[in-house]
């Protein structure tokens, strides 16, 4: 009996020395992995950290300027911009943080953004500078390693997976076994070994609580593992709350896309879809009413507006959309009267509608199509569920047309007797219309 316990004690032993070693492995390979990535984590965020610091001292010629008497107004100052970068158009104003502090307009031109610093009191342009080669917005994508692709970018996801078990397996190894020493103390002399396997420990394991929060915080921004938790969390009930996002119209642009900077929590949140039947109906108010507006609600100093990229927008919106009604107005239209053709004329007249169609009513299919789409990316109506069940009955209709076009060819040489079974349809095309537009009209969901 004695001799079975002798053995059992003898194989937790071994089992418990294994396991120390397998972790250990674990620890080792993990920090190795971990470290360059962590070093980078390290240096990059203090940069951004102290962003502020850094545009007063390195880059205060372009931030700061002296209060000299009454600003310029916000449309003067992107004026003075648009000419500083000829050829470009204004996308963006940043609003001066404190009287101290510059005006920037971010204008694009040939796809560039270009950030122009301005003294808004003279209007002197103080720098000009690339979006994409600014200083912090730099700093910011090689801390996430995104400045050199998708790829490198999930290196930093993976690597803060590792550097949680780097922790996790680190407090394993450090967690007391008996020992006096090692645990929050550090014995010996720097001439031992056991000091630096005790400084390590001991640093490690109050370092790793700090090194495992900022790793698991920094999750929620991760490309894989942030986009599913928070998919999760929202349909849980545990993200953002449903009247910020889902109860609101959405375009198909994120923040990022529209502002050259702005806050990590809501970068990629999808903009607000503005009401645009209320937008053409009235006269824009302008950048300086805007400005005026937005600081009157309350809003501190320092924020950003975007400017809309063509102040012909709407014209050009409501250009597209008559060439939709016109062209679905003359697709019916040429659809009707070929199926009347097919069920009632001779052949004669049969052959003058088919040349009609092929010149006429499938050019305007093609625009309804074209219009038709060209709205709805324009506007972000692809994730409605009312363009969703328009699209059914279009796509059906269009359908229907081709299979008239091709009777209409078949059938010039045939001269019909009494009306044919494809007439029946017309009731259906009445129907199929009448959703179509009252969806279209009404955005009903």
């Amino acid at each position: 009996m004695p001799s079975i316990t002798i053995a059992d004690t003898a194989d937790t032993a071994v089992t418990s020395v294994s396991l120390y070693r397998a972790i250990w492995r674990w620890h080792f390979f993990a920090g190795l992995l971990v470290i360059p990535f962590l070093l980078n984590l390290a240096v990059t965020g203090s940069l951004y950290l102290f962003k502020d610091e850094i545009n007063d001292t390195v880059f205060g010629y372009r931030y700061l300027v002296a209060p000299d008497g009454r600003a310029l107004s916000p449309q003067k100052l992107v004026d003075v911009a648009v000419a500083a970068v000829p050829g470009s158009t204004p996308t963006s104003y940043k609003d001066p943080a404190s009287p101290e502090r510059s005006a920037i307009v971010t204008v694009s031109h040939d796809k560039v953004a270009t950030q122009v610093f301005l003294n808004p009191y003279d209007g002197k342009v103080l720098d000009t500078v690339a979006s994409d080669e600014e200083f912090n917005y730099v700093v910011k994508r090689i801390h996430s390693l995104a400045l050199f692709g998708d790829v490198t970018n999930k290196l930093i996801e993976i690597a803060a997976g590792f550097a949680m078990v780097l922790v996790v397996t680190g407090i394993y190894l450090w967690w007391p076994r008996q020992q006096t020493g090692g645990v929050v103390t550090v014995r010996g002399t720097p001439a031992r070994r056991v000091f630096w396997r005790d400084l390590h420990a001991v640093t490690g394991a109050f370092a790793g609580i700090l090194i495992f929060f900022l790793a698991l915080t920094g999750m929620p921004w991760s490309s894989y593992w942030g986009t599913n938790v928070n998919s999760w969390l929202g349909s849980h009930g545990l993200g953002y709350p449903t009247q910020l996002w889902d109860d609101v119209p959405k375009s198909q642009k994120v923040t990022s896309d529209i502002l050259p900077k702005v806050g990590w929590t809501v970068e990629k949140a999808p903009v607000p879809l503005s009401d645009i039947a209320a937008a053409r109906s009235k006269k824009p108010v302008g950048l300086d009413v805007a400005i005026e507006v937005a600081r009157a609600a309350g809003i501190r100093p320092g924020f950003d507006i975007a400017i809309p990229a063509d102040a012909s927008m709407p014209m050009l919106y409501d250009l597209i959309k008559s060439v939709h009604i016109v062209a679905m107005v003359v697709w019916f239209g040429g659809t009707m009267s070929a199926v009347l053709a097919l069920a009632y004329a001779n052949p004669e007249i049969i052959a003058k509608f088919a040349r009609f169609d092929r010149l006429v009513t499938t050019p305007a299919l093609v625009l309804l199509w074209l219009a038709g789409i060209t709205m709805a990316v324009w506007y972000g109506w692809f994730n409605s569920g009312w363009l969703v069940t328009k699209l059914v009955f279009v796509v059906a209709l269009s359908g229907f047309h081709g299979m008239v076009s091709g009777r209409l060819r078949r059938a010039q040489a045939i001269l019909p007797d009494q009306p044919t079974a494809i007439s029946r349809a017309i009731p259906a095309i009445i129907v199929g219309l009448t959703i179509i537009v009252t969806l279209a009209v009404t955005k009903m969901f």
